[in-house]
């Protein structure tokens, strides 16, 4: 069974050295956000590949055991499957993994599970499509569901569309975590990058407020003169 196969792969590449090394680096100490995540260890090429091999033999229900694992790898593995199946289905299993992307935002639970599947998965979905759910994560109290909401915008700026990028930016441009302060100046950064002027004139009124982190992601593109005169608020 594919399922079987997968786990015996995994677990074939399992480093501890890497894994104590990722479980550091993700920030899984008590108190830190990604707090009592596991890892094993397999680097991330690592994964896409055994992604690629089985992602045409699993379910979403196969894809929800790895979700539903507690090795960040695992996860991760489930996510990149995910946008494999995404990309290469019909109108109705893109919808269908849509739908259930949003059942289970809670299991991703983690930056790089956001930042790896919430362009290519909800961000491409909604791009012609409402966007009101998108909001409504913005204003969650859960923190990756914030940064899902922030993150899944890349796919319109690819599309040079900016107001929801911009809207949900001011919805959390109060926000205290780190993490959303890069995400919202990461996707600001972004629409810069496609149109300076648009970015240039969202900072014009908010950037003496917002915080230090979000304003240095938003403004790394820009001359470095231009840059400091921002800085220096």
């Amino acid at each position: 069974m594919p399922m079987m196969a997968i786990q015996k792969e995994m677990k074939q590449l399992a480093n501890a050295k890497k894994a104590k090394l990722l479980a550091g680096f993700f920030k899984t100490g008590r108190g830190q956000y990604g707090e009592g995540d596991i890892f094993l260890g397999v680097m991330v090429p690592q994964t896409r590949s055994v992604a690629k091999k089985y992602y045409r033999s699993l379910s979403l229900n196969d894809v929800q055991k790895l979700i539903n694992n507690p090795h960040h790898e695992l996860r991760l593995l489930g996510l990149i499957i995910l946008n494999l199946q995404y990309t290469k289905g019909s109108q109705e299993q893109r919808n269908a993994i849509h739908k259930f992307y949003l059942k289970n935002t809670k299991k991703i639970n983690n930056w790089d599970l956001v930042d790896l599947s919430a362009p290519n998965i909800v961000g491409a979905w909604l791009l012609n499509r409402d966007r009101k759910i998108l909001y409504k994560l913005a204003r969650s109290k859960n923190l990756w569901e914030r940064r899902i909401a922030m993150i899944a915008t890349a796919a319109f700026i690819r599309a040079e569309k900016f107001d929801d990028t911009l809207k949900i930016a001011d919805i959390l441009l109060t926000d205290t975590h780190d993490l959303i302060h890069k995400a919202v100046g990461w996707m600001l950064r972004e629409v810069g990058k496609k149109n300076v002027s648009v970015l240039i004139k969202y900072l014009k009124p908010r950037y003496k407020k917002m915080p230090r982190t979000m304003l240095r992601y938003a403004i790394e593109k820009f001359p470095e003169n231009k840059r400091q005169r921002y800085l220096k608020k």
